[in-house]
């Protein structure tokens, strides 16, 4: 899905030299991360696909006065739109095929159709994240098994994946290493915290994007505490329903 890292590479021009609103870049910046996690090989929906596409491609209104990005990786799927329907309809019948040899052979095995088993919920606000954990950023991790990140309360950290400036990204990458290194060396304890959201939102694009929200304490210490405490993150602290601007003071 993203030979040679070429989406990747696409998204990150994207990141680094288009105007985007703040949902298109945290929408590109989280589809970046799940590229990097899975080394390219992490699966869009159709729906994230053509989100994508209107971001990179020449005909939104957000890019009119742009210069088109063009692709090897995006093109085939989305230009011309006659075609993106035809690959739609060949990847549905092609779908169904497999389903029907699947199914073929487990009644000629005599297991029956296997049920599709649940995977693990996300936990519960309060409690103890039992799962394991991988570092994204330096205020950002993903819970295995969960589909979307969790953003870490009380602190911000300089962005790697869209920085304004190329000092910006160096904190970035070292709040990330930092968080890593905290994260491997100590007790840890992931905890879901509500996120600071309009009730009934939780859990959806119009909250955090989506993303959950924790805390993570490493020895019995927040880790937000010890980045600040370093330089590499700064306070950032929601009250309520309502979040102050995201502080960035890195690039002067």
């Amino acid at each position: 899905m993203d030979p040679a890292g070429n989406l990747r590479s696409d998204i990150q021009r994207a990141l680094d030299r288009q105007r985007l609103t703040q949902w298109q870049r945290t929408f590109l910046t989280d589809i970046h991360a799940r590229l990097e996690r899975s080394d390219g090989q992490a699966k869009l929906s159709d729906k994230q696909w053509q989100k994508v596409f209107e971001i990179l491609g020449p005909q939104t209104d957000a890019n009119r006065r742009l210069r088109p990005l063009r692709t090897a990786t995006l093109m085939p799927r989305f230009r011309p739109r006659r075609r993106f329907f035809s690959w739609r309809l060949e990847r549905l019948v092609f779908g169904f095929a497999i389903i029907g040899i699947v199914a073929a052979f487990q009644m000629f095995a005599g297991t029956g159709t296997s049920q599709k088993q649940p995977g693990p919920a996300p936990a519960a606000i309060g409690q103890p994240v039992a799962q394991q954990f991988t570092v994204t950023d330096g205020d950002t991790v993903h819970v295995a098994g969960e589909a979307t990140g969790t953003r870490l309360v009380g602190f911000n950290t300089p962005e790697k994946f869209s920085p304004q400036c190329a000092s910006e990204r160096q904190l970035g990458e070292r709040a990330s290493a930092r968080l890593k290194e905290l994260v491997g060396g100590g007790a840890t304890r992931l905890t879901k915290v509500a996120c600071s959201c309009a009730p009934g939102t939780e859990g959806t694009e119009k909250c955090n994007h989506g993303r959950s929200c924790g805390r993570l304490l490493v020895d019995g210490e927040d880790v937000g505490n010890i980045l600040i405490r370093e330089g590499l993150a700064v306070p950032f602290v929601c009250s309520g329903s309502r979040c102050p601007a995201t502080p960035r003071p890195w690039c002067g």
